[in-house]
């Protein structure tokens, strides 16, 4: 038994990496956006109010096992509000590839632009974000938010042996790796393990469309951190099944970011988009003014 842990507890961690779809069951209170319509990617008509639009734009970067289509209940809100707004896709083979996928979309998008990621792309925003003029804050929705030379074990190491031991045994029964060794979810156990706030058939329909990622990241280094330079913001899933709450917190305390917690699975987005939506819309208001 010993030897069975020892040999899948890298692979637990890994597991907890995951980061498909975020949701809000809303526990806070946020001021609202006034709405503008789009014409073009670049070219954004006024506020029907005569007011300018918010000249802050949004890169939203998904996790392990999903890719940017699950930002697409919150993708139009954040529209409406007058924001250019990108989903960065990223190949989830290694974290350098991310970071450059996502470094990329900041020069896309132009302009001033605030990152948003959840679970895995946590990470990557940190990164991400580093040392790049455009970017004024960063926003966590239930994410890794690691210091230079962490990886993604190192922090989920922290937790309680039992604890760990018993994620260690969920896990492992309920993922598997290819033969190339990206790991899935076993479909039947995704509304369970990362879901369960979400109706079953939109669950059943993300199980299926699964991303695998490279196991390998989890080992991989991160590096500077941009939390350290700019002004954070941290979602907390209080119902997550996948980053302990306790986690979460640890990464929003040691951040000192605005924090807000939430009775929301690991799957917030797809489950309660406006609250989400209306958390990066005060961000981008907020990190014009919180240097």
């Amino acid at each position: 038994m010993i030897e069975f842990f020892q040999k899948t507890k890298s692979l637990v961690f890994i597991f907890l990496f995951i980061l498909f779809i975020n949701s809000f069951a809303a526990t806070a209170v946020y001021s609202s956006s006034g709405s503008l319509e789009n014409r073009t990617f670049d070219e954004l008509k006024p506020l029907k109010n005569g007011m300018p639009a918010n000249n802050i734009s949004i890169v939203l970067v998904h996790g392990a096992i999903s890719d940017g289509s699950v930002w697409s209940k919150v993708i139009p809100i954040l529209k409406d509000s007058g924001h250019r707004v990108m989903a960065a896709q990223l190949s989830l083979h290694s974290l350098g590839d991310d970071v450059a996928t996502v470094e990329r979309a900041i020069e896309q998008v132009g302009g001033p632009t605030i990152l948003v990621g959840h679970s895995y792309g946590g990470e990557v925003i940190t990164n991400a974000g580093y040392n790049n003029p455009n970017v004024t804050g960063l926003v966590y929705v239930a994410a890794l938010a690691p210091d230079e030379g962490e990886t993604g074990n190192d922090f989920f190491a922290q937790l309680p042996e039992e604890v760990s031991r018993q994620l260690l045994v969920t896990f492992s029964e309920n993922t598997v790796l290819d033969s190339a060794g990206f790991l899935y979810f076993k479909p039947g156990k995704f509304q369970e393990l990362v879901a369960q706030d979400v109706p079953a058939d939109e669950a059943d329909i993300l199980a299926v469309v699964q991303k695998p990622f490279n196991q390998s990241i989890s080992t991989e280094k991160s590096g500077p951190p941009a939390w350290k330079q700019l002004p954070t913001w941290y979602q907390i899933s209080v119902n997550d099944r996948l980053i302990p709450p306790d986690i979460q917190r640890s990464y929003a305390e040691r951040m000192n970011a605005t924090t807000f917690s939430l009775n929301s699975s690991h799957a917030s987005i797809i489950s309660h988009p406006d609250e989400i939506a209306e958390l990066i819309l005060n961000a981008t208001k907020g990190s014009t003014t919180k240097h």
